[in-house]
């Protein structure tokens, strides 16, 4: 799994966060997405597929192996 997100289209509502913790973050400043794990590992592809699909602005893509 390949993670990417688009800073611009991310209106900062941390559902990212709330749905996988150990792959996002948001900065303080503003809010908006900080990837914390580009490629995480097998036990957190979940958590990441939930957040993708829960992101409002869909700034969060993700890339299968």
């Amino acid at each position: 799994m390949r993670i990417e997100i688009d800073e611009d289209r991310c209106i900062g509502a941390g559902q990212c966060v709330l749905a996988a913790g150990d792959v996002f973050d948001q900065r303080d400043e503003d809010g908006v997405v900080v990837l914390l794990d580009d490629s995480p590992a097998p036990e957190r592809h979940e958590g990441a597929r939930q957040a993708a699909a829960l992101c409002p602005a869909a700034a969060i893509a993700i890339q299968e192996d």
